[in-house]
């Protein structure tokens, strides 16, 4: 393949990064990935908040758990293997830090199980400890599925 400066182009520099699921427009590779794959720590709730949620479209049990305050952090197994949700999109409405070890983000979660469609929303509540946030719980807001 020829490009506009006459060189050759490889099928590489012609395809498009896959974005990240959390939708924030960016990279996987340079949005959640390093998060999940322990290269670095996610520098606010919110990003940690993104990265969880491309952790549940990964079914990246392991990930979740370390990331989930010891004091609410649920037994394994997280996923039900008959119904996994398909997450399908992500947005997110407010973060708000407080002070300097609580942080709050509101959000919404698409997701179809069984060919319908929900959505999830909640205001997660997040704290930081041992220079990391992590996932404390959350409050569910009343939403009403798509038909």
């Amino acid at each position: 393949m020829i490009g506009q400066n006459g060189g050759t182009q490889t099928a590489f520099s012609t395809m498009k990064p896959t974005l990240c699921p959390c939708a924030s427009g960016k990279p996987f590779s340079r949005c959640c990935a390093p998060a999940i794959d322990r290269s670095c720590v996610p520098e606010s709730a919110e990003a940690l908040m993104r990265s969880r949620y491309t952790a549940y479209t990964l079914l990246d049990e392991a990930y979740l758990l370390d990331t989930w305050h010891a004091s609410t952090r649920p037994a394994a197994p997280l996923f039900d293997t008959g119904s996994t949700p398909k997450w399908i999109g992500l947005q997110v409405r407010t973060h708000r830090q407080p002070d300097a070890t609580h942080a709050e983000v509101e959000f919404i979660a698409r997701y179809r199980v069984g060919g319908r469609a929900h959505r999830l929303h909640e205001t997660s509540r997040f704290v930081f400890e041992d220079d990391r946030w992590l996932y404390v719980d959350g409050d569910m807001h009343e939403v009403h599925n798509a038909p």
